[in-house]
């Protein structure tokens, strides 16, 4: 079974690709970035100038003009479909509790500018402190709870602008 990619080239034009058609080029490695190739007995010079391989976006240099490239399997496809990105993550907006707890301590405020894995705030649940880290840098929109407060699954704790 022959594989076939999707190239997104400069987010406008999208080729349908087989693994076979790119065996079928000639192309020779001059350095592990630059390339000459043959196709269709035309001459070009490619050159990859930044590459991404965890989300499979290469920017390349052809005859001197820049192409930026993604590549897409129809595994990646599938997953796009169903939802998830591949290779990067969504933004976090909200911190919900995961589970009915005690807020022990809160240790940002409204309009506060937090880090990434700064501490947000301390639960307790089933008696284990449960330590809540920024999953991004950003700024306090609001928080819902205190310290001593109750919470339930799923409530809001606090959410980010």
């Amino acid at each position: 079974m022959d594989k076939s990619y999707q190239l997104t080239v400069n987010n406008t034009t999208v080729y349908e690709r087989s693994a076979s058609e790119n065996t079928a080029l000639d192309a020779v490695e001059i350095t592990p970035i630059q390339f000459h190739i043959l196709k269709d007995s035309q001459p070009y010079t490619a050159e990859i100038v930044n590459a991404n391989f965890l989300a499979k976006i290469y920017t390349v240099k052809v005859n001197g003009n820049l192409y930026t490239v993604a590549i897409s399997s129809p595994l990646d496809k599938l997953i796009k479909d169903m939802g998830f990105e591949v290779g990067a993550s969504k933004q976090i907006n909200v911190i919900k509790a995961p589970m009915p707890g005690l807020i022990l301590e809160m240790s940002v405020t409204v309009g506060q500018e937090v880090k990434e894995n700064d501490c947000l705030l301390i639960l307790e649940a089933m008696k284990m402190e449960n330590s809540f880290l920024s999953p991004r840098a950003g700024i306090i929109k609001s928080i819902s709870a205190s310290k001593g407060d109750a919470v339930e699954k799923g409530q809001l704790l606090i959410e980010f602008e």
